[in-house]
Order: C-alpha cells, then sequence, then structure tokens
C-alpha cells in the first residue's frame, strides 16, 4: 500500500514568481510581435501569387479567344439606339472580359446568362448583373462581390439611356486603353480607339502590336478604393462607365491622381500587369514614366525605352 509523502516544514515550495511570470509574459508578447508581420507577409505573398496566377489566365483566355477568332476582343462595343452608328456610349456596351469567358471555364455564364446582343441594362440580364467571376477578383482587394453603380457625372450619352443606380459585379483586372485620357479620343466625333490593347469598337490582331508582344501590357490591376470596376462592359449614364472596364496610363501604377481611371493594387511591392504575350509582371510604382507608358502603347516605336 502507498503511503502519502508529506513535505518537510523546511522544502521550499516549486513554482513562478509574480516577477518570473510577469517576464514570461513579456518575451511572450515580443515574440507574438516579431511573428506577426511574417505571417502578414507571408499571407499577402500567397495572394499576390494568387492575383499572379489570374491575372496568367486571363492572359491566355485573350490568346485562346485570339486564336479562335482571329483577332482580339475590342474593349467594347456599342451603337447608338437612333443612327444605329457606333457610339462609345452606346448598347449592348459588353466589354473584352464577357466575351473571353468560355475560355476561363465559364461557358455557362456566357451561354445561360449573357446574350451579347442585348444591353448589359436590360431584365434580360438581371441574373448576369450579380455574378462574380472568381478568376476576375485578387485575393487582396477585400472588396465585396458585388458595388452598386451610379449614375453620371459626366460624360453622358446623348440620349436618353434610362440608366439608374445598379448592383453590378467587381472585377479587379483591366483592359489597357493607352495613354491618352478617353474624352480626348472618345469626343468630338473621334473613334474612341485608344493607343492601347483593348480599345473601342476594334478587334486588333496580335500583327498591330508593333511594339511587339512581350513590350506592351494588354491587362492589369486595379482596386476598388476609388472605382470598383466589373467584367461587364459600358452601361451608358453610369459614372465613368468606359474607365470601369479599361484605365489609362497618364499617371504612374497606383497614383491618387487620375485614380478613377489608373491601374492600381493593394500589393505593397506593386500592381500586376499580363504582358500580350501572356506573361505576368509586377510594376512599382516608382517606375519611370517613359518605360510605363511605352509598355501601355501598341505601337508607337518606344519600345526602346523598355529596359
Amino acid at each position: 500500500m502507498r503511503t502519502k509523502k508529506t513535505r518537510k516544514p523546511d522544502q521550499p515550495i516549486s513554482g513562478f514568481t509574480l516577477v518570473e511570470l510577469l517576464v514570461v509574459i513579456a518575451i511572450i508578447g515580443i515574440l507574438v510581435g516579431l511573428l506577426l508581420p511574417a505571417v502578414q507577409a507571408a499571407r499577402e505573398a500567397a495572394r499576390s501569387t494568387s492575383c499572379k496566377n489570374n491575372l496568367k489566365q486571363v492572359g491566355l483566355a485573350i490568346h485562346m479567344y485570339h486564336d479562335s477568332n482571329r483577332c482580339m476582343p475590342p474593349g467594347w462595343q456599342g451603337v447608338h439606339p437612333v443612327s444605329r452608328q457606333p457610339y462609345w456610349l452606346g448598347q449592348p456596351g459588353w466589354g473584352w472580359a464577357a466575351r473571353v469567358l468560355p475560355f476561363l471555364e465559364q461557358s455557362n455564364v456566357l451561354d445561360n446568362l449573357v446574350d451579347l446582343e442585348i444591353s448589359i441594362t436590360d431584365p434580360h440580364h438581371d441574373v448576369a448583373r450579380l455574378t462574380s467571376i472568381p478568376t476576375y477578383l485578387c485575393p487582396s482587394d477585400a472588396s465585396q462581390p458585388t458595388f452598386v453603380l451610379s449614375s453620371g457625372p459626366m460624360p453622358k450619352p446623348n440620349y436618353d439611356s434610362g440608366f439608374t443606380d445598379t448592383t453590378i459585379p467587381t472585377a479587379n483586372y483591366i483592359g489597357n486603353f493607352g495613354t491618352i485620357q478617353m474624352l480626348d479620343a472618345c469626343t468630338g466625333g473621334k473613334d474612341c480607339v485608344g493607343n492601347g490593347m483593348l480599345v473601342f469598337q476594334r478587334p486588333l490582331l496580335f500583327r498591330d502590336i508593333l511594339d511587339g508582344l512581350s513590350h506592351t501590357y494588354m491587362v492589369g490591376e486595379r482596386t476598388s478604393e476609388y472605382s470598383p470596376s466589373t467584367w461587364l462592359g459600358v452601361m451608358a449614364g453610369a459614372a465613368h462607365a468606359p474607365g470601369r472596364i479599361t484605365a489609362v496610363a497618364t499617371t504612374p501604377p497606383n497614383s491618387e491622381t487620375g485614380a478613377s481611371f489608373n491601374f492600381c493594387s493593394y500589393h505593397p511591392a506593386g500592381t500586376h500587369f499580363v504582358r500580350a504575350d501572356g506573361s505576368v509582371e509586377l510594376v512599382s510604382e516608382s517606375i519611370d514614366m517613359r518605360v510605363y507608358q511605352s509598355r501601355c502603347t501598341r505601337a508607337d516605336g518606344d519600345q526602346v525605352f523598355d529596359e
């Protein structure tokens, strides 16, 4: 039978003192403080890699579209409802990202929810206007999958579009319109064909990219902080309508100047772009503007700066 051990009166009690316990807690706090930034950096690195992979898929989808149709998708298409002539704020307005859906394993969306001959705002597209495409979302952008697109400001279409505030799906990847402001390229009777890769009405061919496929950006990122974007297209009467699917490179990436029409991201190291050859590059916001703008034009003969 076991006997119960008793402590001798002069035997010390083992355990932590209050000071020792406080020191241990302080050390644990310091270690956690050192560990958290590393964990956050690792998470952002994973999100950035996922974003890069999404853009890679978008680039491949455009290439497959080109192989199937012998041209790239136009940035968007529309005609004036009265004259039936091409009009940059016309209808139906569907953009490049809608046309490449079959090459992103989203054929069911295009086949069952979208009719490219009918306006985006038509009741026929009530479900499509709420459909989020995962490949078009950057994990670093914590925005909601949909947002409310409001009407105005200028430019407004020269007909009554009937547009009212509409909930539409968010997208973080937008086409490169070039280095020319849209108002300069699209108003005053001009054809709205920018000097970039995804422009109004005109389906470019890869042979049109005289600066070289590896020297020219097709698609880049935009966060939802300043001006949320979408994969649908241009809805006449909506605020910054063409700027929801394309961007202009008049300021550096992440610049708060002209942010509604710029490329930008939440990545601390820069903004991702996919080149016309399908490769993806992370572009620093401190990039030389000559280099940056040379990469955002298709045939200006300025690839000499791309070093």
